[in-house]
């Protein structure tokens, strides 16, 4: 079962990395629930050593990801935050990086309240205005760490233009991709280094397992990675592998969907007179639509609207029946959250206000549901 050189995005979701079984002929990769691996003879194995190493599973969908992504290969991980901390391990004492400003709540905590201690320094600009990352950028700069589109005010960045900045400095160009996934946008393809991603949301797709992914096209990153992942040890396990990959033979027809119901829902808020602003890619009226048209093949199923205050944002979130009042995102089902009190309440009240985050402020991740019942929900809850 050949994959072929010029495969489609959805053919390649389906087959990259996944081979037939050669003992059973199985069409699924088993999942490989082993810790250790018998060696033909001292020095001779059969490319797998120990669990914590390698695993056929976690190679497979790896491999998966990667060939999604456009990338040489990627390095699974137990959660989206351990990627990020794999990727942090690039850096050493004295280094700084330039963040979007807008990033998620977890990963500004983790920049801010444990590599800080490492000597490590961050700039947070609005990445989507490329004159604000050229500023920040210092002698001692390594790496430019992008979300786009961002959680949750949906800011677009330019990663053309980012990585024409970073390429000239000598910089890193990482993008976490989570929101997007590859099918949406491949920011290889447009220059960046590295990609991340949350596995737990879009390329899972369905809300049962954690795990994170880093895809590199550089050699030495790549070498780093693999090091990494086993000398931390914080790696994806064999059953989370076989539900991402399970997921991501899906991800084409659900995305379309996503984006279908995403617009459905930014276009019913935009006309309903009790709501003060929708962010949505997809609309005319988002600053950045036009930047969105040309970088991403959709605008996705993430979307937040304001309330005007706390307290009406409060009173959607708790009147909702058919969507899920919860954190994380990229799943079948409607999800509703309240960010300022839920995935960013490790951002401080001054930054929130700054990117404008605001207390009233609510977020959708649109599911795969008929849009007219997710849009009567949202009309009784809105009242």
């Amino acid at each position: 079962m050949k994959l072929p050189d010029n495969a489609r995005f959805s053919t390649i979701c389906i087959h990259a990395g996944q081979e037939p079984d050669p003992s059973t002929g199985a069409i699924i990769t088993p999942i490989f629930q082993t810790s250790t691996y018998v060696q033909e003879a001292l020095g001779r194995h059969k490319g797998f050593e120990y669990g914590r190493t390698q695993n056929p599973t976690r190679l497979a969908v790896e491999q998966n990801i990667a060939a999604m992504e456009g990338g040489k290969a990627a390095y699974a991980f137990a959660s989206g935050m351990a990627a990020i901390g794999a990727i942090s391990t690039m850096l050493k004492s004295g280094d700084h990086v330039v963040v979007t400003d807008n990033t998620y709540g977890g990963t500004f905590r983790l920049f801010d309240k444990v590599l800080t201690k490492y000597q490590l320094s961050f700039s947070y600009v609005d990445t989507s205005r490329i004159e604000e990352i050229e500023r920040a950028i210092r002698p001692e700069t390594r790496m430019l760490f992008v979300e786009t589109p961002t959680n949750p005010v949906m800011r677009i960045t330019d990663l053309d233009a980012a990585a024409r900045l970073a390429k000239g400095r000598n910089i890193r160009l990482v993008v976490d991709n989570t929101f997007a996934s590859p099918c949406l946008q491949r920011p290889i393809e447009l220059g960046a280094d590295m990609v991340v991603h949350s596995t737990t949301k879009y390329l899972n797709g369905h809300s049962d397992s954690v795990g994170g992914i880093v895809v590199a096209v550089r050699d030495d990153d790549l070498e780093w990675l693999k090091f990494i992942q086993n000398a931390e040890g914080a790696i994806l396990s064999p059953f989370d592998s076989w539900l991402v990959l399970r997921g991501t033979k899906t991800l084409a027809v659900r995305m379309a969907q996503h984006n279908l119901n995403g617009q459905a829902l930014a276009e019913f808020l935009q006309s309903h007179p009790k709501v003060k602003s929708v962010i949505y890619p997809g609309l005319p009226s988002h600053p950045h639509h036009e930047l969105a048209k040309r970088q991403m093949r959709g605008f996705g199923g993430m979307l937040a609207f304001d309330m005007g205050t706390f307290k009406e944002a409060e009173r959607v979130c708790n009147s909702v029946r058919l969507m899920a009042l919860a954190e994380s995102l990229g799943g079948v089902e409607t999800l509703m959250s309240h960010p300022a009190t839920m995935t960013h309440a490790s951002v401080p009240a001054e930054h929130r206000a700054a990117i404008g985050l605001t207390d009233s402020l609510v977020r959708i991740s649109a599911g795969i549901e008929d849009p007219q019942d997710l849009i009567d929900d949202l009309r009784q809850a809105i009242g």
